[in-house]
Parts: C-alpha cells; structure tokens; sequence
C-alpha cells in the first residue's frame, strides 16, 4: 500500500523538490506524497536520524529520495553551502517546500529576547535564507515554484507572539519575492495550516492538551484536519494546474478563522463530514487517542 494522492500519477515525474524540514510532521507527509507523484525529493534539516528515517520509508514504497542534510537552516554560510552541494549532487531544483520550524509557548513578558530571535529565526530568517539562496544559485535563471508552510498570524497570536511575528512576515515575505523574481518564471505561495493532527500536537505541556483536543469545538467542520489535507494543497501549488497563481496565502483550516458561531448562531451536532488522509504511514497525535 502506497501513498493515496488525488492527483494523477506522474504529475512531478522528472523533476526535483527541495523539502527543508522534511524529517518530520508536515515536511515528511509532503514529502511522501510528493515522492509518490514521480518526484525526487531531497531532505534537509537538523536532526540526519529523522530526515534518514524518512529516506528509507520513501525508497521502501518504490519513491526516490536522493539526499539527507543535517544543516543549520539559521545559519547563512550553512544555508548557500547546503544549497551549493544539493545542486551539485543533484542538479537543478524545480520546487522548493519551506517545512522547517519550531516555536514554544510563551506570554510576551516572559519572553527572552533570546527566545523571540530563535522563534523568528527558525520560522521567519531560515525561509527567507533557503528561497533567496535556492533562487540566486538556480531558479533565478530557470524558473520554479516555492511554497511555504505558515501559520494564522491575522489577530495576534496570545501565549506565541514571538511565532505570530514570524509568520506575518513570511506572509508578507512570500508577497514580495512573488512580484520580484516572477519575472524569472517563480511563483511563490504560502500555506496556512490549521490546527493539524500531527506529533508535534504531543510537545505542547501537559496542560494544554485539553484546550487542544477542545479546539475542535471552534472549527466550523468540527474537527483536526490531516497532514494530508495540508499536502494537497502544497502539492497543487507546486504543480502546473498552479501556473497562474503567486503571491497568496491559502489558509486549509476548516474554517477557524471565522468561528464556529456567534450570539446569533450556535451550530448543531457534525454530520456528513468528509475527511480525506491519503498518507498511509500518517502518524496521529497520542492526545487526540485518548
């Protein structure tokens, strides 16, 4: 049993996508679809163990994934260095996923000026480093595709303001390298997760489980959507049925940013949901098992 993806087989066949932060959550799920699509995927990120890990299940499923690269996504020496070796090991990149981060809750006056820069660093610096370097030493002069993985910033983010920050400005990042370098013949799109049922669910303190197992209540479908519901949405941006978008935010949250009601309007019980998880290896959160 493979991977489950809508779409037709072959689509990326031929060409090469870079994952940074493809060892896990969203960037593995993506990454296998990906892969299942025809495409050769190289990993980047931190830990080699998880991006290895990754590696080994896509060649296990008959996928090609050519390349494991522990680097420190920050660092700008590290990023055009890991740039230059991925090009010269596997010549050009057609696609670039932005995948990498991390945050931590925190209140603004408990937050470190050394905890504000790492949050934007790992989720603002390290795309803009990994897409600049990507475009000067390749899609510069033949064109591409990047998309990166976001997060709602839009009404502040209490309890993470140091990731809100972050991701405001990779929005309006992805706006503005969409209108310099189309010219090139790159797009540039960002997307907006919502409260996704991965592992990462499981690193949040205790405390909070079960105000993330309740979010559930605030999401106008009622429930956590899949890593596979996000990929799909990577995957059409990355894809030529894409050629004419750039430049936007796509938000795949069932619906939680405009509430689940009001004083007006209070919704009844689900019914007729859909659910579409096409990744046979997904990994669910042990919170939402419970």
């Amino acid at each position: 049993m493979g991977y489950a993806s809508g779409f037709r087989p072959g689509l990326f066949e031929g060409q090469t996508v870079f994952i940074p932060g493809g060892g896990g959550g969203l960037g593995r799920c993506i990454a296998h679809e990906l892969a299942s699509l025809g495409a050769t995927v190289v990993l980047a990120g931190r830990t080699k163990e998880k991006l290895e890990r990754v590696q080994a299940e896509i060649q296990e499923d008959g996928g090609t994934a050519v390349g494991c690269y522990a680097a420190e996504l920050r660092d700008e020496s590290d990023v055009i260095s890991l740039v230059t070796r991925v090009l010269e090991e596997h010549g050009p990149v057609d696609g670039l996923v932005n995948a990498a981060g991390g945050q931590f809750p925190a209140r603004l006056e408990d937050l470190s000026l050394n905890g504000w820069n790492a949050v934007l660093h790992n989720n603002l610096t390290s795309y803009f480093l990994t897409a600049r370097e990507l475009y000067r030493q390749c899609m510069h002069q033949r064109g591409g595709s990047i998309v990166n993985i976001g997060a709602d910033y839009e009404g502040g983010m209490p309890g993470m303001g140091h990731n809100g920050a972050a991701r405001a400005g990779l929005s309006n990042f992805t706006a503005t390298a969409a209108t310099e370098w189309a010219r090139s013949g790159v797009r540039v799109n960002c997307v907006i997760p919502g409260f996704i049922a991965t592992t990462g669910l499981d690193r949040y303190p205790e405390e909070d489980w079960e105000a993330l197992v309740g979010i559930a209540r605030r999401v106008p479908l009622a429930r956590h959507g899949t890593a596979a519901e996000i990929s799909a949405m990577v995957v059409f941006l990355l894809s030529e049925m894409a050629a004419y978008v750039t430049g936007a935010d796509f938000r795949v949250d069932g619906g939680i940013h405009n509430g689940a009601g009001s004083f007006l309007f209070q919704p009844g019980e689900p019914r007729n949901s859909q659910t579409f998880n096409g990744f046979h290896r997904d990994e669910p959160p042990e919170i939402l098992r419970r």
